[in-house]
């Protein structure tokens, strides 16, 4: 997803440094102090314009959340969604997605989402895809033990694509959804801009839940 430049996006984000990270590595070991209880921390890699993870810190108070998004006028507009709601237990960071180690301490995390990430269809492009084993070691570092991995998409090849990957790394699967709109998952489900826009014109969304 590209977005024009924004130019109210960088004031925006400069005057909500309470709000908004820009420099996520000098946190690592210590996002508990961002938020005004100490939880479970759960993070987006790929907030887009940060509907999953306002209505998640919403839905679930108990929890913490943070969402990461590389593009900055895309994170300055889940900002300016975010501030009205005043969420103690949200975060946004604008940075990097790929260097998930560089901000988060061993076992720091307790939940990572995958929500349409790029397919990266092309094979020569696999290293790139968030589910490819390199991305997977991450993830297993972050995470807590037991930590669990949720991804949607309604791309069937990077699925299946993940579905492999994920289960050569040794992940155990909770659930796997072949169509997640018409199951029982879809009950607590809570959607992304994406995911509303895909399946309003009736395509099929799958789904990835599972745990190291």
């Amino acid at each position: 997803m590209r977005v024009r430049n924004k130019p109210w996006a960088e004031p925006l984000i400069e005057a909500h440094p309470e709000m908004i990270i820009t420099e996520p590595a000098k946190f690592k070991g210590n996002w508990q102090k961002r938020f005004k209880k100490v939880q479970p921390i759960r993070i987006e890699i790929g907030m887009g314009k940060g509907h999953f993870i306002i209505e998640m810190a919403l839905k679930y108070p108990e929890i913490n959340f943070i969402g990461i998004e590389i593009q900055r006028s895309v994170a300055a507009i889940a900002l300016k969604k975010a501030l009205p709601q005043t969420l103690p237990n949200l975060q946004l960071v604008l940075a990097d997605g790929a260097d998930l180690n560089e901000y988060f301490d061993n076992g720091e995390i307790d939940r990572v989402y995958l929500n349409f990430s790029d397919p990266w269809p092309k094979t020569r492009h696999e290293k790139r895809r968030l589910t490819y084993k390199t991305f997977l070691q991450v993830y297993r570092t972050i995470l807590v033990e037991h930590g669990v991995i949720e991804l949607k998409t309604d791309n069937q090849r990077l699925f299946e694509y993940s579905l492999l990957s994920m289960n050569n790394f040794g992940i155990i699967f909770d659930g796997v959804y072949l169509d997640l709109h018409h199951s029982d998952e879809a009950l607590e489900n809570v959607e992304t801009e994406y995911e509303h826009k895909f399946s309003e014109k009736g395509q099929r969304i799958y789904k990835l839940k599972g745990h190291f």
